[in-house]
């Protein structure tokens, strides 16, 4: 389905951000919805934890966590706990079990997708200017939270951040769930790493920014949060993980009855990019076959502009973000097919679109669809 795509419409490859930058899932989202990250980017955070259902209001600070594996001598024996589903119970326990009130502070704590959650925190006096406690590795300790400004209100933060993980961690060592999952062999959640912490911004709705009605098809937290901080609504689907266990074939049956009644729809699909992060190359080839197979529903949707496109390249061979242009193509009434004939990073970089930024994507698509407007008289 893609490569007929490609063969109807056409193609480029583009820089999500700009030539050379490695992007985040996070800014890079924004851009190719056309808000520049460098004019409204203010950390993963407060998005992860929208995504994530907590209603982030001004000035509340946020970060994303990951549940993780510490052995008996306190060092990450890994960062994603085994990619555990389910831990619903654990961030419940947590909000539960752990007190901040010493600080004059008010926290929620939530489960996102797989190993993911986040952190919401609102008081007086309160920075976003910390570290991590991550320490993007396995077999060391995990960091203390400790501020990067002279700030009394990112001290305070840091105090914060190292309290709530002192105190969360035996509440994790004694849950229930965990002790189940001792018992069968698998890792435990014992551990919370927090990074990404921003303080909430405005985003200028997306209805307003463009005259559209929007939605959004994701079980990634944080692509619901970018959706909802712009006033996209966002799309439940039964089965959909965020994994490779995703049911792909419900998320694009949701955005097709989606467009019945929304001029635009984000389709977010993740898998591909885990396989990458986890270094499984042929995981990362059969799940690409999957979701070929799945897209074919969009081919006969009428009066519709289709983009096909990633927001970074995730290599196996780096297991991380890497700056290599993503290809894209466009397939619609009104766009010019060019020669390319699949849909790879190769054949791509030769198609009528040539290199393009990601901010350069929604305005070519508004032009499309006729929603664009004259840049003078």
């Amino acid at each position: 389905m893609l490569d007929r795509l490609a063969r109807e419409g056409i193609t480029g490859i583009m820089d999500t951000i700009a030539p050379g930058i490695r992007p985040g899932s996070d800014t890079s989202h924004l851009a190719l919805l056309g808000y520049p990250p460098r004019e409204c980017y203010t950390g993963r955070g407060p998005l992860e934890a929208e995504g994530s259902g907590i209603r982030m209001r001004p000035g509340m600070v946020g970060f994303r966590a990951n549940y993780a594996t510490l052995d008996s001598a306190g060092r990450v024996t890994d960062r994603r706990a085994g990619r555990i589903h389910g831990t619903e119970p654990l961030s419940k326990a947590i909000e539960e079990g752990v007190d901040l009130s010493s600080f004059g502070v008010r926290f929620r704590f939530v489960s996102g997708a797989g190993h993911r959650a986040a952190l919401a925190l609102e008081g007086e006096g309160l920075g976003d200017g910390v570290g991590s406690n991550d320490p993007k590795k396995e077999g060391v300790p995990p960091h203390s939270f400790v501020p990067t400004s002279d700030l009394p209100a990112d001290a305070k933060t840091a105090a914060v951040l190292n309290e709530f993980v002192r105190q969360a961690r035996p509440i994790l060592f004694d849950h229930p769930l965990n002790r189940e999952r001792l018992a069968r062999g698998l890792l435990p959640a014992n551990e919370v790493l927090l990074r990404g912490a921003g303080r909430m911004g405005h985003f200028e709705p997306f209805s307003e920014r463009y005259g559209m009605n929007g939605a959004v098809v994701s079980a990634a937290t944080l692509i619901t949060g970018i959706g909802r901080v712009v006033g996209l609504e966002t799309i439940p689907v039964e089965g959909a993980t965020g994994s490779i266990d995703s049911n792909i074939e419900n998320k694009v049956e949701a955005v097709v009855r989606a467009l019945e009644t929304h001029s635009f729809v984000l389709l977010n699909i993740k898998g591909a990019d885990e396989s990458g992060h986890d270094g499984k190359a042929e995981q990362k080839r059969d799940f690409i076959a999957r979701v070929d197979g799945a897209l074919a529903p969009l081919l006969d949707l009428p009066e519709t502009v289709i983009a096909v496109l990633g927001d970074h390249s995730t290599p196996c061979t780096v297991r991380d973000h890497s700056a290599d242009p993503v290809p894209v193509l466009i397939r619609g009434e009104g766009v010019r097919p060019d020669r390319v004939e699949c849909y790879d990073e190769f054949a791509c970089a030769e198609g009528g679109l040539s290199r393009i930024r990601g901010c350069d994507l929604f305005p070519i698509l508004l032009d499309l669809v006729d929603k664009a407007h004259k840049y003078g008289a």
